[in-house]
């Protein structure tokens, strides 16, 4: 059996400033995760790089840029009640959210960082002059030529090789991007020439599989970064997704992609095979072809549309639910929200993709725009309707064209603001986001595996959490609040 989906994002956002910081878009993230952390906590809990090896890749070498640049353990991280990460990463804000024991609680805390970002502008605001602001934008694109991420991760079988992983997972993620782009006006890095299409990420892929993620950018990311036993487990980190505005197309995000991965670990594949003939120009057509005609070649002759492959993975997606596969997402009560959104889904692109504007990225965005440049007579090309598109992904509550789309959500503000300082129960991340919360004094700094504390003696303490699945709240929430120190925590731990 497939072991559990733990699934986490990291948003990288965009940014904007206007005044003394607008020249310097690290100067501008910092000031904004600094405004944050000065907010929220009495002392700053930074991030412990001494483990992490970027330069390992899953094919079983390691490049030569094996470790963390110097500049980036310089930049200010911090971490967070709710056990996720907040930092600066190269030259924007970047929320990672806490390990996720479904989809669905992934896709709250990723809702929940969104809450950090408004609060960060709103405490930089506070601080500034009249005339200047910090602005942050969902999105992965600054229509010059810049690109930055949305990245997934999935807890996986180590025993399964990763050659097997990227073959059958490839087909797939090549064309979820009908239910999961965020849409966007115009092209960049290609020579292609379109009016808007339907990812903001698909133009900047180069690779099948490689370990960079912002040069030469891979479909299927190598980076082979457990930060759990990694004898046991594997991170499969994915680059190639667009940052979804859209609650619902988060969920579909990482509950479809999570549900794949399970079916490859246990072996289950639907009928026939599907190598595609080149997936990095499918990628780019995909996205560019908003009325899904395109075909794509699979083993030199067999041609099959996007919709028809997703039609593929859902009908074997049912099958291995149905005998019992839902438990690796989070139970069958998740398992069937997820097969029902994507099958009503694929159902709405097949017949009349505009229905799904209440739910889809792409369809809402286009939907507004094409209505404002119809009413006004404008060209894709107008500069107006680039400032739109960049609207769609402001998440400043008056000012987001999202807000005003009133979308479908899965949850409440109130469910946000508690995920906000809360840690979820089902992972490790309780342990961590309750030690933070109840010692602050005594952490020197954390990690994804590992905690490093200060009891008041010569030397640090370090706890390692190499298992996403203990320090839930079912296994240490009573151990936590029954004990009045840390000396207390670390006997009990040890006894």
């Amino acid at each position: 059996m497939a072991i559990k989906k733990i699934v986490g994002i990291e948003t990288e956002y965009g940014i904007a400033a206007k005044g003394k910081l607008s020249t310097n878009p690290v100067s501008a993230s910092s000031y904004l995760v600094n405004c944050y952390a000065h907010a929220m906590f009495e002392k700053n809990t930074g991030w412990d790089f001494t483990d992490e090896q970027p330069g390992n890749d899953a094919r079983g070498f390691l490049a030569a840029s094996s470790v963390v640049p110097l500049i980036e353990t310089q930049l200010i991280n911090i971490v967070l009640y709710n056990g996720a990460r907040f930092y600066v990463d190269h030259a924007h804000p970047e929320y990672s959210s806490p390990e996720c024991g479904s989809p669905l609680e992934a896709t709250l805390y990723d809702a929940a960082g969104q809450l950090v970002l408004k609060k960060a502008m709103k405490k930089a605001k506070e601080t500034l002059s009249e005339n200047e602001e910090i602005v942050v934008y969902k999105n992965n694109s600054d229509g010059k030529g810049n690109s930055y991420g949305c990245h997934e991760n999935y807890l996986m079988d180590r025993s399964v090789p990763f050659s097997k992983i990227v073959d059958e997972i490839l087909p797939f993620l090549v064309t979820r991007q009908i239910f999961c782009g965020a849409g966007k006006v115009g092209s960049e890095n290609t020579k292609d020439k379109v009016d808007f299409q339907i990812s903001q990420r698909a133009d900047f892929f180069e690779e099948v599989v490689g370990l960079e993620t912002t040069t030469k950018r891979p479909l299927v990311n190598t980076r082979d970064e457990p930060h759990s036993n990694s004898e046991k487990y594997r991170r499969l980190h994915l680059i190639l997704g667009d940052a979804n505005m859209s609650q619902v197309s988060t969920f579909l995000k990482l509950g479809t992609t999570a549900l794949v991965l399970a079916m490859i670990e246990d072996n289950v594949f639907f009928k026939g095979s599907l190598r595609l003939e080149d997936p990095v120009r499918d990628i780019k057509r995909i996205s560019h072809d908003i009325e899904l005609t395109y075909l794509l070649k699979a083993d030199g002759s067999k041609e099959f549309s996007a919709l028809d492959i997703q039609y593929l993975f859902l009908e074997a997606a049912q099958d291995y639910v149905l005998k019992g596969g839902g438990e690796v997402v989070g139970g069958d009560e998740i398992a069937k929200q997820i097969l029902e959104r994507w099958e009503n889904t694929l159902e709405g692109l097949s017949q009349d993709p505009l229905s799904l504007y209440k739910t889809v990225d792409w369809i809402a965005k286009y939907r507004i725009m094409d209505a404002y440049r119809n009413k006004h007579s404008l060209n894709w090309r107008s500069e107006k309707l680039a400032a739109i598109d960049l609207q769609y992904h402001d998440i400043r509550d008056d000012k987001s064209l999202f807000n005003l789309a009133n979308m479908e959500t899965l949850f409440m503000e109130s469910e946000l603001r508690v995920a906000e300082k809360e840690p979820p129960h089902s992972t490790r991340a309780y342990f961590r986001g309750k030690m933070l919360s109840k010692w602050p004094a005594n952490i020197v700094s954390a990690n994804w595996d590992s905690i490093v504390l200060d009891l008041g003696g010569k030397s640090l303490k370090k706890i390692p959490m190499l298992d996403p699945m203990k320090g839930t709240f079912e296994i240490v929430a009573n151990l936590i609040d029954e004990t009045n120190s840390v000396d207390e925590l670390i006997e009990k731990l040890e006894s």
